[in-house]
């Protein structure tokens, strides 16, 4: 009896640990990548260094260079800031963006940004550039390319960088995220002197291009009913914005910026609105930094915008931890880069989500994808006992992974591709295929134990091949509502609670732990 026992625990124990995804890697060379796109052509596009937009089949990661860009400019060591540690001037090939209607031989563009000079070779002055290119699918080729948006400013830090092209009530639109371009004067308080001369301080000013969210028309013009006349500012007070997702079915923007040491932040953009930073971090109830509160009972909204007013982050990391730590490992920060919705029926636990990658292996945070899941209004989903929201995947393989940078999608939703650049042996593209439903994973989602009826009313009936000894009820806010222990349980009471949803907590004689939801009528 004591074998068998074993053998079972073994058994759960295995099953526990049984992967819903198989991991594999594309044999394509990459450097320092930024943007992975799933295009409807059914290829991976990618950016890298030095100006390459690239072209990958998603099978056997053939790549095809399909542009360089010849002005691509790394930036000069004429260019370092002279202060603190003397960081070199931003540059490097960032966003990446295809024409919502790209299939149409008439509107196949490709949008990308990279740092160009300019200056001159004696005065170099890096700035990053929107390039369009005109995709010929015929003969799979660049026929044409064209400067869209020039002088977009640069920094020493916090370059934001993610391009997205959309379609909004029938009009496509381009969207460009910029960092605030300055050095945390939290880490770095001797960088500026005096601090007023940090760029920072202009993520609120809708008049300088840092710190913002811009909106283009897919011709580099600015449409006509942006907050500011002739002003590509969208939104404002925003410190590294380096993601833009887009839920289509409800027509919602976000972005995923990195805090300081706390409150890295999902927001809802909303057009003309302020995001705080540098005053406001994360929730606006929290006062978790200095004069936060102050800031926003005080908040006097710039003349010239509609309705202007202070919007509170949609998500926000670690929002009530210190970051009295000198140290950067402590910070609870989790470095959110890209990002993408996930609409699909492909991973059904996944449909109606945000899926954002992360860049940090510290103490309490590793480089992994964040599922959170969203209700059908687009508010999150409330995490429950044994179901929290967000929950996290692929952190284990982190020293394979590396720094995730973004995020790709198979059009049937079962593949996911992660792009990194650094933090592992080579940056490279990592390709996770959902496994789907079988026997092996019975014992970890708990589809071994039913329950019946659910919905019901008076008595849950619980059947199972492995006896249950403890049940835990919870309502749907994680109080305890029930408890029953000891013995051989098969039956449930529920007559006394109240109608609504429930989850339910059990534990097995072998000791594994299954939570169900239930459903009182």
């Amino acid at each position: 009896m004591k074998k068998i026992f074993t053998f079972l625990l073994l058994l759960a124990t295995s099953f526990l640990q049984a992967q819903t995804f198989t991991r594999s890697e594309l044999p394509t060379s990459l450097t320092t990548p930024w943007e992975i796109l799933w295009g409807p052509d059914n290829f991976l596009w990618v950016s890298d260094s030095g100006g390459r937009v690239s072209r990958i089949d998603p099978v056997t990661g053939n790549q095809q260079t399909v542009y360089m860009a010849p002005d691509y400019f790394p930036g000069s060591p004429l260019e370092q800031l002279q202060l603190c540690f003397q960081p070199n001037i931003g540059s490097g090939t960032l966003g990446l963006a295809l024409h919502p209607d790209f299939t149409n031989s008439v509107t196949s563009y490709v949008y990308f940004v990279y740092s160009y000079n300019s200056g001159t070779a004696l005065a170099p002055a890096t700035r990053f550039k929107i390039k369009r290119l005109q995709w010929d699918a015929s003969i799979s080729t660049v026929v044409s390319d064209s400067d869209l948006v020039t002088n977009i400013s640069s920094g020493y830090d916090h370059l934001g960088g993610r391009l997205m092209a959309i379609k909004r009530n029938n009009i496509d639109y381009l969207y460009l995220s910029i960092g605030d371009h300055g050095i945390s004067e939290t880490n770095s308080p001797t960088c500026y002197n005096p601090q007023t001369d940090n760029p920072n301080n202009h993520a609120q000013n809708p008049l300088t291009d840092n710190g913002k969210i811009h909106r283009f028309n897919m011709d580099g013009s600015i449409p006509s009913d942006n907050p500011l006349p002739g002003n590509s500012f969208y939104t404002r007070g925003h410190r590294n914005p380096q993601g833009l997702m887009y839920n289509p079915n409800l027509d919602i923007l976000y972005d995923i910026e990195h805090g300081d040491r706390t409150d890295d932040e999902i927001n809802v953009l909303h057009p003309g609105m302020n995001y705080g930073w540098k005053y406001v971090r994360g929730y606006h109830s929290d006062n978790n930094f200095p004069g936060e509160s102050a800031f926003i009972a005080n908040y006097v909204p710039f003349a010239g915008i509609a309705n202007d007013s202070l919007v509170e982050a949609f998500y926000s990391w670690c929002p009530t931890i210190p970051d009295t730590s000198s140290q950067f490992l402590d910070w609870c920060t989790v470095a959110p880069s890209g990002g993408i919705y996930y609409g699909s029926a492909g991973i059904p636990q996944w449909t109606n989500s945000l899926l954002v990658v992360t860049l940090k292996d510290g103490l309490s945070t590793d480089k992994e994808l964040f599922q959170f899941k969203l209700q059908p209004n687009g508010e999150l989903e409330p995490p429950l006992p044994g179901f929290p929201n967000p929950q996290k995947f692929f952190g284990g393989d982190q020293s394979l992974n590396g720094r995730l940078r973004d995020i790709a999608v198979s059009d049937d939703g079962t593949k996911i591709y992660l792009v990194n650049n650094f933090g592992a042996p080579s940056d490279k593209i990592t390709v996770y295929t959902y496994a789907g439903p079988s026997a092996v994973n019975e014992l970890a989602t708990g589809d071994d134990i039913l329950f019946y009826s659910n919905p019901g009313s008076n008595m849950i009936t619980i059947h199972t091949s492995e006896n249950i000894k403890q049940v835990k009820a919870y309502n749907v806010l994680g109080e305890e509502v029930s408890l029953m222990d000891g013995g051989s349980i098969t039956q449930i009471p529920i007559s006394t609670f109240t109608p609504g949803l429930y989850v339910f907590k059990l534990t097995t004689v072998y000791g594994r732990e299954v939570t169900k939801k239930f459903v009182k009528g």
